[in-house]
């Protein structure tokens, strides 16, 4: 259960009303042992009671004790992890010393159990430190060679199982043990084990993960790739007190105080959750919704600095991210929960972002609220505009003229924004229809309509696509992206049209096709060389979209190839190094050419995802 003052918090203070249905699923969330710390991949949380046992290495070959250790880094290879925090796995290496860890929960006590090899004569330690996290009321010590911690909530005993090793220079302010890493070494929450013991509860949770993965037949790697990403990039955020899935804990650390929340990346992390996660995959689309500003849109950023870009959204997938998750699990109670919020930032989009009938991306000024220089920086103007598309540093804005004085938008209209909006607008009509709200259905369907209409606007006969308007020229933009296609995801091409698009651009090796596919901007594209970021790097999302596209027209070919090269693109690395990319190199396929390429990301699993959807259809 939840601290009091948090329900209350929540229920009351976050201009949502929680439905007693979500407020009993966090209570479910946020149960057991589990990576809940996003600080550190070795840190095991108790919850409610925010007991926990974190692990670290001290090496005597450079004198270092490593406390934490994030998710995605290097030095760590991550292995599976169950949602629930029954079994995971890690492989970290630190200085002369490797060690496998893995962990498994039996009748609620967790096991851990330590597998070095370390090279160098005197061997490093592991360090089992016992503390209580986030404020939380209790305490712990040190008792007879093993630790205790006591809370209002519960009370945990630490017991060792390996060689005990003194050692008053170890960096911590609480009680711990220190273990000679000379063997195999264990750990048990409840009573004493013996190593045997710690194997078998290790073994039999493992082969549970294991068959869970292989229930999925030819495509278990997928499974895994997309499973254990997520599960690892699960934290508790104590702040709200609730269980998200930020899109990778190195994101979540330094500036940004324990978490950041991207819109689109939590709504589609809330969709790679519904693969077979149902409370996490409900949690997360309601918990970016919470995020709203006072102007009633999502924003691009949320931290837990408190943070947020009050001058700017990110595009808008919603509403149709939240009907998937419904009509998986049907239940009605997440668009009851959902609707007021979801209409609210639709008619945000028609109200802040149009001009001349179109949609344009936007930054609006607004009165700093932590007073660092990014605040100064971005808003309003064409930077913190190219911020909204989620395509930072898309060529398509590298010369688009900006409007810092009237309408605070970027001079073009988007096809990207306005086919997102589009589809937006019918899946919040859809919502409206099944919640029985007439009136907002039909106007959530005359702005589709009238959306539809200026899209249309921008067909280019000679071009065979859609193309970027400029405002202030009326001249088609020739830059292109994969956001040209998502007209299809609008359902605004008539089919001979989405035919001329296909064949003549995404077929097209000089555009878009290739042994690696989507790149951001067309392979002839001047920038496209660069591969730095939304500069020519392939981006799940865009694909995802593309996909999703596809599906409402005749295209069967296309469908085919992108599920079948998206998969291909994310087992490349994955099969490598376990690592899911926030993106991926055009022309190599690779992830890690690029260091600003995080190697957790969670929204690389779309790639695998597709090919999950396709199997079941």
């Amino acid at each position: 259960m939840f601290d009091t003052n948090l329900l209350f918090k929540r229920k009351f203070n976050m201009n949502m009303i929680d439905t007693p249905e979500y407020s009993e699923l966090q209570s479910r969330l946020a149960n057991g042992w589990n990576t809940w710390n996003t600080r550190s991949a070795m840190c095991w949380v108790k919850l409610p009671s925010c007991i926990a046992l974190n692990l670290g290495l001290k090496s005597y070959a450079n004198g270092q004790h490593l406390r934490e250790i994030l998710a995605g880094r290097e030095e760590v290879t991550l292995g599976g992890h169950a949602y629930d925090g029954s079994y995971s796995d890690l492989t970290l290496t630190h200085a002369c010393t490797t060690v496998r860890i893995r962990t498994a929960v039996a009748d609620g006590d967790l096991a851990v159990l330590v597998e070095p090899n370390c090279e160098a004569i005197r061997k490093s330690l592991l360090i089992a430190e016992m503390g209580i996290l986030w404020n939380k009321p209790g305490y712990v010590k040190a008792d007879n060679d093993s630790l205790y911690a006591s809370t209002p909530q519960s009370e945990v005993h630490c017991f060792p199982v390996g060689v005990q090793k003194t050692d008053p220079n170890i960096v911590a302010m609480t009680p711990y043990l220190a273990l000679e890493l000379s063997g195999t070494v264990g750990l048990s929450t409840g009573r004493p084990r013996s190593l045997d013991e710690i194997r078998n509860i290790v073994a039999e949770r493992e082969a549970e993960h294991q068959k869970r993965k292989e229930s999925y037949g030819k495509l278990s790697e997928l499974y895994d790739a997309i499973q254990t990403c997520t599960a690892w990039d699960t934290i508790y955020e104590p702040i709200e007190g609730r269980v998200i899935t930020p899109v990778s804990r190195v994101w979540n650390s330094g500036a940004r105080g324990g978490y950041v929340l991207f819109d689109w990346d939590t709504f589609f992390a809330g969709v790679l959750a519904s693969l077979d996660n149902p409370d996490l995959a409900h949690a997360n689309v309601i918990e970016i919704l919470r995020e709203r500003t006072p102007q009633g849109f999502v924003p691009n950023g949320s931290q837990a600095t408190g943070r947020k870009s009050f001058d700017r959204s990110q595009p808008p997938v919603g509403a149709f991210s939240i009907l998937q998750v419904y009509n998986k699990f049907e239940r009605k109670w997440l668009l009851k929960q959902t609707f007021e919020p979801l209409l609210e930032w639709n008619r945000w989009w028609s109200k802040a972002r149009q001009s001349q009938g179109c949609l344009c991306w936007g930054s609006n000024p607004f009165e700093p609220v932590i007073g660092t220089p990014p605040e100064y920086r971005q808003p309003n103007t064409r930077k913190g505009a190219a911020l909204e598309s989620g395509l930072d540093n898309s060529p398509m804005y590298d010369d688009i003229p900006f409007d810092s004085e009237k309408t605070h938008l970027l001079q073009l209209a988007d096809v990207g924004l306005m086919s997102l909006y589009i589809a937006d607008c019918r899946a919040l009509a859809e919502i409206a229809q099944k919640l029985g709200h007439e009136k907002e259905m039909s106007e959530l369907t005359g702005r589709a309509e009238k959306m539809t209409a200026a899209l249309q606007s921008m067909w280019s006969e000679k071009d065979g696509l859609f193309l970027n308007k400029r405002l202030d020229t009326g001249q088609f933009e020739h830059r292109l992206s994969p956001t040209h296609f998502y007209p299809l995801l609008a359902q605004a091409a008539t089919q001979e049209q989405a035919e001329r698009m296909i064949n003549e651009h995404f077929f097209n090796p000089e555009e878009f096709w290739g042994d690696w596919i989507l790149p951001s901007i067309a392979r002839n594209d001047p920038a496209y060389p660069e591969q730095n970021y939304w500069r020519g790097r392939i981006w799940a999302p865009m694909n995802w979209l593309v996909y999703l596209g596809l599906r409402n027209y005749q295209l069967e070919k296309a469908q085919t190839e992108l599920v079948k090269k998206s998969a291909q693109l994310l087992l490349k690395e994955w099969r490598q190094y376990r690592h899911i990319h926030e993106n991926y190199n055009a022309d190599t396929g690779e992830g890690c050419d690029k260091t600003n390429s995080d190697r957790f990301y969670h929204w690389g699993g779309l790639l695998g995802l597709m090919a999950m959807i396709e199997e079941n259809s």
